[in-house]
């Protein structure tokens, strides 16, 4: 398993690591043979995910000696461990630890299947 404690993802994209057979998938979704074979759609486990959207914060230029708020994030729907099928178009690939990985937004994800007894 790669190591995680250094990276930063940042925003709204997701670190997947991707399914190589993705005829069935392990918590039991089915593919249909022209989505697999077109290679429009892939599917993997979200190693790490990052904190969100970003939310302004309300600009005061009437008191500059105020001490600037920390960034507010509106969180993903998208968390670590879950199973995500993605559009591969908007895929990042690279290469972590010799471990084939993808960075993906999370409005390219098109499903979220989270199975919470896999990870208890």
């Amino acid at each position: 398993m790669i190591n995680t404690d250094k990276i930063i993802i940042v925003g709204d994209r997701l670190l997947v690591k991707p399914e190589t057979d993705l005829n069935k998938t392990t918590s039991g979704l089915y593919l249909p043979p022209g989505v697999a074979e077109k290679e429009k759609v892939q599917g993997g486990y979200i190693i790490k995910a990052g904190p969100g959207y970003v939310m302004p914060n309300p600009i005061d230029d009437d008191e500059p000696w105020k001490e600037k708020e920390p960034a507010k994030y509106i969180p993903l729907q998208a968390k670590e461990g879950d199973f995500v099928l993605f559009l591969r178009k908007d895929a990042i690939e690279l290469e972590l630890e010799k471990q084939k990985m993808v960075i993906v937004s999370q409005h390219s994800v098109l499903l979220i299947i989270r199975d919470d007894e896999l990870f208890t």
